[in-house]
């Protein structure tokens, strides 16, 4: 068994319940850790054995595109989707965070994290 993850990937997406959020948007950091097995690829040294990160990246990145009223849906969705297109996973775990979240307050962010 082996663990993936792919740690501060930056994005500007729409996601949120307030209209204006829906209009400006926001910052949104993602991480993501995956269980799968790792052998083939550390054996080989090649590609085709492994789990391809940009694919991963990729992935997300169109799921992050959709807008959301809730981080719980997007988060959801990214999670389908990795489990869709990648067979190998085992386990996923992924958590979002929204940068500076319009709360009436300093705070650096609000995080959600699902897995499966």
């Amino acid at each position: 068994m082996g663990v993936i993850e792919v740690e501060g990937m930056k994005f500007y997406a729409y996601h949120g319940h307030f209209e204006a959020e829906k209009v400006v948007g926001n910052n949104f950091e993602v991480y993501v850790k995956i269980e799968t097995d790792c052998s083939h690829a550390a054996n080989s040294d090649n590609l085709d054995d492994a789990l391809n990160y940009q694919a991963l990246y990729e992935c997300i990145k169109e799921e992050m595109k959709i807008p959301s009223a809730l981080l719980e849906n997007v988060a959801q969705r990214i999670l389908d989707a990795l489990h869709d297109k990648f067979p190998a996973i085992e386990h996923a775990r992924v958590k979002i965070s929204k940068m500076n979240p319009p709360m009436g307050g300093e705070i650096e962010k609000v995080s959600v994290t699902l897995e499966r």
